[in-house]
């Protein structure tokens, strides 16, 4: 097993506080600053860097290389990266299942996997009525244990993200039941579904549509009491030529979104809260593409961002499921 050993891990060697890389767009995102707390680079060297996930049991995050085929894992206790799975199938988005287990998108199999306590692989979902899936992006697990994820065509595109191939099945949401294992199609009318998230209560579903035109969007939807599907299709918040990716809630219902590229000075994370409002940032030198909230308290945001994984203590939690 490779170990490396962050030696550029803080991007500035001096950070002031309060880190002016934290802003307050609204005076509702004053109180999730910590004064004392600026943000830090764990590691650099990836390729595009995406999904990451964290392990409060083990003390360890993990998140996927997607062009370098690799998951990686940081151990908070030493510091380490350390190659968790190589090859990863050009994994991208991962989550835990409310058993703890890894589940995890696979742009190379073009399916959703769950990685077991010993280490063996099951595959969750490949195909769709007899046809394989594009390349799943993004991926949640609701409280009943069903399995929600997005499948655009993104690593289908070519060879730097996967295997270029052609796309058989439209590009969907999908949900994959938590006792039978029965698969749906949640909603197929989302252009380029990317990120998603649930609400804190579970009873809304976020998606990016990051093909949305002229802008990239985020959409909200209710979900059935039953948890089955979603209705109420509406536009939460209008991108305005940024590029939101993946995003997480915290307890408050608050939305930290990867964002960036092509305007520097949006590279970072938008924090909106609940009601679409754009409450706050944190600044990157690269395009963040997914976080997740970890550490001990579920208080500590990793940002994936392109090359690198940074992380800042925030006053808040991420909600559970995230």
């Amino acid at each position: 097993m490779t170990v490396e050993h962050p030696a550029t891990a803080g991007w500035r060697p001096h950070p002031r506080y309060p880190d002016p890389a934290i802003t307050s767009l609204d005076p509702r995102f004053d109180k999730y600053r910590v004064f004392s707390a600026a943000v830090e680079r764990l590691y650099t060297g990836c390729r595009w860097a995406e999904g990451p996930v964290w392990f409060g049991d083990g003390r360890y995050l993990l998140w996927s290389d997607i062009p370098n085929n690799r998951i990686l894992r940081w151990d908070e206790e030493t510091g380490a990266v350390s190659a968790y799975r190589r090859p990863s199938d050009f994994a991208n988005g991962n989550t835990r299942d409310r058993q703890g287990r890894l589940v995890t998108c696979e742009h190379g199999g073009r399916r959703v996997t769950r990685t077991e306590y010993d280490g063996t692989i099951t595959v969750l979902m490949d195909s769709w009525r007899g046809k394989r899936l594009n390349s799943p992006n993004d991926i949640i697990v609701k409280s009943d244990g069903a399995v929600w994820f997005t499948d655009p065509p993104f690593g289908i595109g070519g060879h730097y993200e996967g295997h270029k191939a052609e796309s058989e099945v439209p590009q969907a949401v999908y949900r994959i039941d938590g006792e039978t294992g029965e698969t749906s199609v949640v909603a197929d009318d989302v252009l380029g579904p990317n990120g998603l998230c649930f609400s804190p209560d579970e009873s809304m579903l976020y998606v990016v549509a990051s093909r949305a035109e002229p802008t990239r969007k985020i959409l909200a939807y209710d979900v059935s009491a039953d948890g089955r599907s979603i209705t109420n299709k509406r536009i939460l918040i209008d991108a305005e030529g940024g590029t939101p990716d993946g995003m997480r809630c915290d307890i408050d219902g608050n939305l930290w979104c990867g964002w960036g590229m092509g305007d520097e000075a949006l590279d970072g994370v938008l924090i909106f809260a609940p009601d679409g409002t754009k409450i706050g940032r944190i600044a990157l030198p690269e395009r963040c593409a997914n976080v997740c909230f970890g550490g001990v308290k579920r208080n500590r945001l990793f940002m994936a961002a392109s090359q690198s994984v940074y992380a800042l203590y925030v006053n808040t939690q991420g909600a559970i499921g995230g």
